[in-house]
């Protein structure tokens, strides 16, 4: 006879063929390795369950094994692997506190049969396996929405016939870190469960892809569909803000940050009248303790930064009220606080908090909105107001007597225009970003860039990059920063080299230079006399015009002091005879900061000797 708990097992695991096969009876060549399971088995579901939370969902009543535990067996009996060692650790966990070990987090298990997710599991696998594939679980449908990096697509679970959202991401470019990210918002999704969140149901890793299960939201943009309304009013604006600011106390409750805010994460869950806001997008989330301040990485979107970010200063929660009050100002008359097509002077503004209520649209708008909002952007993050005490703010709390209730058309008529603006800068950043991937960028991952294009310097020198953009949400501006430094540092030496400049030349590379290059046949060349030959001689003779294009430059970051650039060199040129030409090379040049001041300390040339210096 079967043993029950074989029977149970294999119900549960009935799609799988193999498994089913694996419980068949004696005869069976696992049956062996199964019989000697049983007692351990057997005595984990021994042990009684402990007290459990109110979503923890008991089918066989209360002496039954702990749904965690019951997960941990079937996929024991699925993989094979440690299985002492694994039933030791799950009895250890029922007769304890459940702990399912460092890094993973508790899953709420689905009502009825189904099967929880491996992502419960105390296993050193990422949290994010499932014991089932995505394209045997949900069926796709229409796309909702692109990104430079992913997709969103409407699927459907096939055995509940329920709606989702899935987040579609390459993994085949992603690097490590790339990697990290997507386990980190994953991991910070699964502790949100908050009606104005946007909820994160199952993560799932397949072979070049990884999907992530969200809420169906089907309203649009909170911004989107205000400008569509007959009627707006403060009071309209109050219930939104009300609804970020409740997301964002869960949040802040639970550890997190969001970093982020911003129109475009604001959703709505349906297009029916009074439909919840939603907060979306833990891309750039991150954990924190208690009230910790540190500094995390410049992270966020340009118009929504707060000073201490921009400041470089240690930050933690206050980060997310002052985007809350730079949405809020957005709000109530349609355009931001803060506003330069210049990055560097929007930068100023916000760290001097340069912002004001002008007339006449801030004439209609009452006092205590202004006094929120003034809260909301203190420049001192530890003066600035916490998600708690701003709903508690009268223009929130008592809404129906202190907010107006007039219509502002005028608010819907500037935000019109200020959706529009938005929509088009993310338009061309998402084409531009695309194009570059398709063309077989090698950056790969999640970094956001504007894809290649050209700068001129005065000496007729082209540089083509691919640089960060200004547009959307960024992250590692310490590193941005530090790659343009270096790039502008190699357009200087090219065009010394190009107007044959050797004293500009000279104090830009160490006196002990090495360099590998052509013209020394294989050599290592140590010290400047072997290029001052060439600066000379050639120059004193040719004093024709030289034109240097550089291709593709990719920088490596070593230290706080040094850098790698490598890159393709296109030089045109007249021969003797005034014929032009063209030479190509590839180029490796290593950077070394001394006293502040950037110098070569070796390159690599390779290609064939060209009748130019270097």
């Amino acid at each position: 006879m079967r043993h029950p708990l074989a029977v149970t097992m294999a119900t549960a695991f009935l799609p799988h063929l193999i498994l089913s096969r694996l419980l068949q009876g004696p005869h069976s060549w696992r049956w062996g390795r199964w019989e000697e399971k049983r007692s351990l088995v057997d005595e984990v579901c021994s042990i009684p369950p402990p007290p459990a939370p109110p979503w923890v969902h008991h089918p066989r009543g209360a002496g039954s094994i702990h749904p965690q535990a019951h997960t941990g067996l079937q996929y024991c009996v699925q993989y094979d692997q440690g299985d002492r060692e694994q039933f030791s650790q799950w009895k250890a966990a029922r007769a304890g506190e459940w702990s399912l070990g460092p890094g993973v987090e508790q899953q709420r298990p689905s009502p009825g049969p189904s099967v929880p997710s491996l992502a419960c599991l105390p296993s050193a696998r990422m949290a994010t396996i499932t014991c089932t594939r995505f394209t045997e679980e949900y069926q796709l449908f229409e796309e909702l929405g692109k990104g430079a990096f992913s997709v969103v697509r409407r699927c459907v679970k096939v055995l509940a016939g329920q709606e989702y959202a899935a987040k579609i991401i390459n993994t085949k470019k992603l690097s490590a870190r790339d990697h990290q990210k997507l386990e980190r918002e994953a991991r910070i999704c699964r502790l949100l469960k908050h009606p104005n969140i946007v909820r994160l149901h199952d993560s799932i890793s397949e072979e070049g892809h990884h999907y992530l299960i969200f809420d169906l939201v089907t309203g649009g943009e909170l911004f989107e569909d205000i400008v569509a309304r007959e009627y707006y009013s403060e009071a309209d604006a109050s219930h939104c803000i009300q609804q970020i600011l409740e997301a964002v106390l869960h949040c802040h409750q639970m550890g997190v940050v969001h970093r982020d805010l911003k129109p475009e994460n604001l959703l709505l869950a349906s297009k029916l009248k009074g439909a919840a806001v939603k907060l979306a997008d833990f891309g750039l989330a991150i954990e924190v303790e208690g009230e910790q301040q540190a500094w995390f990485g410049f992270a966020g979107t340009p118009g929504y930064l707060s000073p201490e970010v921009l400041r470089k200063d240690p930050y933690g929660k206050p980060v997310d009220l002052w985007a809350c009050g730079v949405i809020l100002y957005i709000l109530l008359v349609g355009y931001p606080p803060f506003w330069d097509e210049d990055q560097h002077r929007l930068y100023q503004q916000i760290k001097a908090g340069a912002y004001d209520f002008p007339s006449p649209e801030w004439d209609t708008v009452t006092p205590e909105a202004k006094d929120l909002i003034n809260k909301m952007l203190t420049i001192n993050p530890s003066k600035r107001i916490t998600a708690a005490e701003a709903l508690k703010h009268p223009w929130i709390s008592h809404r129906s007597t202190v907010a107006s209730c007039m219509h502002r058309q005028e608010t819907v008529d500037c935000l019109k225009k200020f959706n529009a603006r938005r929509k088009l800068k993310g338009a061309i950043l998402t084409t531009m970003l695309a194009t570059r991937n398709f063309s077989g960028g090698k950056s790969g991952g999640n970094k956001k860039s504007d894809g290649v294009k050209k700068r001129k310097s005065s000496s007729s020198v082209q540089l083509m990059e691919s640089s960060e953009s200004t547009n959307t949400t960024i992250e590692d501006e310490d590193t941005k920063v530090r790659k343009q430094e270096i790039i502008k540092v190699t357009e200087q030496l090219i065009e010394a080299i190009s107007n044959g400049d050797f004293e500009s030349y000279t104090k830009m590379c160490d006196p002990g230079m090495t360099a590998f290059e052509p013209e020394a046949l294989g050599n290592l060349v140590e010290g400047l006399d072997f290029h001052r030959f060439y600066f000379e001689n050639l120059w004193s003779r040719n004093s024709k015009p030289v034109h240097t294009t550089i291709l593709n430059p990719h920088i490596h970051l070593m230290g706080d002091e040094s850098a790698c650039i490598a890159y393709i060199r296109i030089t045109q040129y007249l021969d003797a005879g005034g014929i032009p030409r063209t030479a190509q090379s590839e180029e490796t040049r290593v950077w070394h900061r001394r006293d502040g001041k950037w110098q070569i300390v070796h390159f690599h040339r390779s290609g064939a000797p060209s009748v130019l210096p270097h």
